[in-house]
């Protein structure tokens, strides 16, 4: 009878303290209520600064979310699908953030980084030199970029003629082939 009142009480006591220790499991905690917030925006800079792009991405949409789309937001999305290759929808975006009374000069960079990434050299000249000129030429990268635009738009991507003659000789099923004439 000792026994059976001892096995119980102990019983008792293990599930006593399994039941105060908070719940152990494979997924993070909630948030906690009452705790203060960080900013989504501030993480998805953060976030892109250490090379997390899809990260940052989700970032700067939950900061659509709470504060909508402002010139901050609609940059920062720009800049995340520019940094993923998604060079359409980062030239939407960022023309959207430099239509607002508070766009900043790296909004104009990114946008003229965008324009040369798609070949488009003579508009992204245009928006580099905007972005040196709201920058008062303070900034190495914004200089580095316009240097690259003026260099990009006056190589007309031609050689110069050289005293080869080729020939077109067709090969089957569609396929031609340039042959240098001997």
């Amino acid at each position: 009878m000792i026994k059976a009142i001892a096995a119980g009480l102990a019983s008792v006591l293990i599930l006593s303290a399994c039941a105060a220790a908070p719940p152990q499991g494979p997924y993070a905690p909630g948030a906690a209520p009452g705790a203060a917030t960080v900013d989504p925006l501030l993480v998805g800079h953060r976030l892109m600064d250490a090379g997390e792009y899809e990260l940052a991405h989700r970032a700067y949409t939950r900061a659509g979310a709470d504060r909508g789309l402002t010139a901050d937001v609609l940059a920062g999305l720009g800049s995340a699908n520019l940094a993923m290759g998604r060079l359409g929808t980062a030239e939407r975006l960022l023309r959207r953030a430099i239509e607002a009374e508070a766009a900043t000069p790296e909004m104009w960079n990114n946008l003229g980084v965008v324009l040369v990434e798609k070949g488009d050299y003579a508009e992204a000249e245009q928006m580099l030199r905007r972005a040196y000129a709201l920058d008062s030429g303070e900034s190495d990268a914004i200089r580095d970029n316009l240097r690259l635009a003026l260099a990009k738009s006056q190589d007309s991507g031609y050689a110069e003629a050289d005293d080869q003659d080729y020939k077109v000789v067709r090969r089957g099923g569609g396929k031609y082939l340039l042959r240098k004439i001997p």
